[in-house]
């Protein structure tokens, strides 16, 4: 069944004599294994006359593909390459389905698609990117699927080195880096880790029973755009909300919707001026309700355009 089944995805159209030949068999096994692949939901169809025979149509519900070598390496390649992208939807779809790719995968293939990554250099925009390492992402991927305890070595933005015992749950990306939320066993609290700072990732084989968790997204968006800096600011905008996030990606800002004309933006940074020519890109009027840094970073960016506008 498993060989008549790769010879119906590799061609459009057999007949019954030629998979009968090919597999070896009589006419009535290539029937009756072509009913068995049917029971299992495998869409095959059959048409007599010149031009007829079996083809492997499409059903209802996507049933197991059976791949051959280069197949699952060029499969797995391009998962890596699709988790790790920007495509909107992709990248969780991917890991899900590389997650699934990689537990059957033979030793021998998964040492190929590991040389085919290393051997790979993407060019970006110029921007300093976060580098995640495949396995950190499979093996978080899959311990958060199967609810199994994790620890991990962390660096934070000040460089102080842990030991972390985590309860992942799900895997956030905002297209330039992962984050992980996950349960602190040690912190007794939620936290979201960006992968990219994580080393010595290992699966325990122990499980833990879920608890009641926060939104992934809302909670990295939060946890990414304030908390981190030393700076927050909130702006109100005045325009929509929808006009406003045509220049903030969510990864960047928390938008609030505050009437049909006005929103608010919260954003963060270290150093107060950086967040002023970019509070300003939306084109709009605003003011800054908060902090008193900010304001003041302002009045002086926009006395020193002026002073440059005096000086032409």
């Amino acid at each position: 069944m498993l060989q008549l089944l790769g010879l119906l995805q590799s061609r459009r159209v057999w007949s019954g004599e030629e998979l009968a030949e090919r597999l070896g068999v009589t006419g009535r096994s290539v029937r009756r294994d072509v009913e068995r692949l049917r029971d299992l939901g495998y869409p095959v169809h059959a048409s007599k006359g010149h031009g007829g025979g079996y083809r492997l149509g499409a059903g209802a519900a996507l049933p197991p593909l059976l791949l051959d070598a280069d197949e699952a390496v060029a499969m797995a390649v391009c998962l890596r390459v699709a988790a790790g992208g920007s495509v909107a939807g992709v990248g969780e779809s991917a890991l899900r389905a590389l997650t699934k790719l990689d537990q059957v995968m033979p030793s021998r293939l998964r040492s190929q698609v590991a040389a085919v990554h290393d051997a790979t250099t993407t060019l970006t925009s110029g921007r300093t990117e976060a580098l995640v390492a495949p396995d950190v992402l499979m093996t978080l991927a899959r311990a958060s699927r199967d609810r199994e305890h994790v620890t991990a070595g962390y660096v934070d933005r000040d460089g102080n080195a842990t030991e972390r015992r985590l309860e992942p749950y799900q895997l956030v990306t905002t297209g330039r880096r992962w984050y992980l939320l996950c349960y602190d066993r040690d912190r007794d609290d939620w936290r979201s880790l960006r992968l990219d700072r994580m080393t010595g990732v290992t699966a325990r084989g122990t499980t833990f029973t879920p608890r009641s968790a926060p939104d992934a997204a809302s909670y990295v968006r939060r946890a990414i755009t304030a908390s981190p800096y030393r700076y927050v600011a909130r702006v109100r905008y005045q325009a929509s909300k929808d006009v406003v996030a045509q220049s903030f990606s969510d990864a960047s800002a928390e938008i609030e919707a505050e009437g049909p004309d006005t929103c608010i933006v919260t954003a963060g940074a270290d150093e107060a001026e950086r967040l002023v020519p970019w509070l300003a890109l939306p084109g709009v009027e605003f003011e800054v309700l908060e902090p008193p840094e900010v304001i003041a970073a302002v009045r002086e960016v926009a006395d020193r355009l002026l002073r440059a506008h005096a000086r032409r």
